[in-house]
């Protein structure tokens, strides 16, 4: 049975579930759910697929997940994947998917709406400055932690990777740049090159040109 991922290609949080299911092998679709037009506000939205109004959203049958961490685990939990080497790597992983989840994608995917997303003059400066000021504490301690490692945990790519990776491929300005954490940069370009990734507007439908 192909699964189902309703996503957009703007969504960080998308990226992650897509990515994952790209990378584990699963047969996967992407349904577009079209989030500029106020596709998840609608009442349908909400009663059919996500009623907290939010995407991605992961149809397997009669199962429905919402939330990238869970869906990544589902995945793993399907596939054998990207959980961890054993039982202390896989609290590790889960330790650093709640991280990013609060620490680093949360701030990211904000700071990035409130910059590329708002019209100009509805911008909120003090709380882009803010988010920024936060935003270099988390780039700064993942940064630390990947100087001499390859992957976050263990040998291999985890959730940990592509949970943390979620918003750091994306084009538009929002206070990151690679070139400033080499760590970080070495990194990213290692999972560029794992077989099967792509970018996430290649992965999934929707990108800022079409609205332009």
């Amino acid at each position: 049975m192909t699964l189902k991922l309703h996503c957009f290609g703007e969504s960080g949080n998308s990226y992650k579930a897509a990515l994952a299911l790209e990378l584990s092998g699963l047969d996967w679709e992407p349904v577009y759910v079209d989030f500029f037009g106020g596709a998840t506000r609608t009442p349908n939205y909400r009663r059919q697929v996500n009623a907290l109004g939010e995407a991605p959203v992961l149809e397997d049958g009669d199962i429905c997940l919402s939330q990238s961490g869970a869906i990544q685990q589902y995945i793993t939990d399907k596939t054998g994947k990207f959980g961890g080497a054993d039982a202390a790597a896989r609290y590790d992983v889960l330790r650093w998917v709640l991280w990013d989840n609060h620490k680093l994608s949360s701030m990211a995917g904000m700071t990035r709406f409130l910059m590329n997303f708002l019209p100009e003059d509805k911008r909120p400066n003090e709380v882009i400055a803010f988010n920024q000021g936060r935003l270099r504490a988390a780039y700064e301690l993942l940064n630390a932690h990947l100087e001499g490692r390859e992957w976050i945990v263990g040998d291999g790519i985890t959730n940990a990777d592509l949970s943390c990776c979620g918003y750091l491929y994306y084009p538009e300005p929002f206070g990151f740049d690679r070139a400033a954490w080499p760590h970080i940069d070495a990194w990213l370009t290692r999972l560029s090159e794992t077989p099967g990734w792509k970018h996430p507007y290649d992965l999934m439908p929707g990108n800022p040109s079409d609205r332009a």
